[in-house]
């Protein structure tokens, strides 16, 4: 086994998994998890407007990064960037002072931050979620990469704070997007002052519209399962379940209706800010941007059916996975097989 970290920054969470990862007897990877921590830095503050990452969000997320040095030395994850991997994903794309975030990482955890392309985060992610297909559930301590037979592609959604990746395909991507939208960047161009009417509309039409550019390069009509991954996905489906807490036995691979996910959606939007401090599966920091997240997903959710039920294949059910990008970033560290282990499998 070689124990390895991998590290997701997006434009408002950074989240850390130390996992040991080797191959089962078929090949495939697996990851026997050890550490899972996140934290809300909220690196794309004012990305969107400036142009530019903010001091004191650079400073919020250095400082988290510092922390997960630590774990990496603590838990004996070796330097070097066969075992360490960072990837950066909107907020850095979109910031033109992201050398300063560069060289930060770099002196902290001794490997460059990847400031991926949205098509290589939407392939981390789709590996990331076959594992939560594989295994059945939550995020337990060992998971087996891999999907099983499928009858139909998968449509994986990834929702984060300024980007929203759909991909679609069955064992491998057959077809991406990576969409300037998502929860922290919807909620910056339209819904800061909060939801009024005018404000809602106009974030849905932005949204609608990219969904109009995304259907040239996926087909929305295409899917036997829509899967939703990232916080924002979560908090509807905890919604939706009437959960008091953070549940990751009941959450991931929880399967709910899409009416029901719609209902979910609409009651977050449209909720006060005592119900959002409420409800305790909602991490403070995502409080002010759950609305928007819910917005976006309302409107991917809403597309999908109606163009899979205009196909004659209507969805039923929408599936919640807890493993996404972060697994994907994970799985790429697994040592290749050798050509031997290969002829003796």
């Amino acid at each position: 086994m070689t124990r390895v970290a991998a590290i997701d920054c997006g434009t408002n969470t950074i989240r850390l998994l130390i996992a040991e990862a080797d191959r089962d007897e078929t090949g495939r990877p697996r990851l026997e998890v050890l550490r899972r921590r996140n934290e809300i830095v909220r690196l794309g503050q004012g990305v969107d407007r400036t142009g530019r990452l903010d001091p004191a969000a650079l400073e919020r997320t250095l400082r988290a990064v510092e922390a997960y040095a630590a774990d990496c030395a603590e838990l004996g994850v070796a330097p070097g960037e066969g075992t360490r991997r960072f990837v950066a994903t909107s907020a850095t794309r979109d910031a033109r002072n992201r050398e300063d975030f560069v060289a930060g990482v770099n002196r902290l955890l001794g490997v460059e931050p990847e400031v991926v392309s949205g098509q290589e985060e939407a392939r981390l992610s789709f590996s990331g979620s076959l594992l939560g297909a594989r295994a059945g559930g939550g995020p337990g301590e060992e998971a087996q990469g891999g999907a099983g037979p499928a009858q139909a592609p998968r449509l994986v959604v990834d929702l984060g704070g300024g980007s929203t990746e759909l991909v679609l395909g069955v064992d491998a991507p057959s077809a991406a997007i990576s969409l300037d939208t998502g929860s922290v960047r919807i909620t910056e161009r339209f819904l800061s002052g909060g939801v009024t009417p005018d404000a809602e509309a106009a974030a849905r039409a932005e949204v609608r519209g990219l969904l109009d550019g995304a259907e040239r390069v996926v087909d929305l009509s295409a899917p036997g399962q829509l899967v939703g991954l990232a916080g924002t996905i979560t908090t509807v489906t905890a919604h939706a379940l009437g959960l008091q807490t953070f549940d990751p036995e009941a959450l991931s691979g929880a399967e709910l209706s899409p009416q029901t996910v719609l209902a979910s959606c609409d009651a977050i939007v449209h909720s006060t800010a005592e119900q959002r401090a409420s409800w305790g599966y909602l991490a403070p920091g995502r409080r002010d941007v759950i609305a928007a997240g819910a917005l976006v997903w309302s409107e991917v959710v809403s597309r999908v059916v109606e163009r899979t039920t205009a196909a004659g294949r209507p969805l039923s059910r929408i599936t919640t996975s807890l493993y996404d990008i972060l697994d994907g970033i994970a799985l790429s560290l697994v040592p290749a097989q050798s050509p031997t282990e290969g002829a003796g499998a």
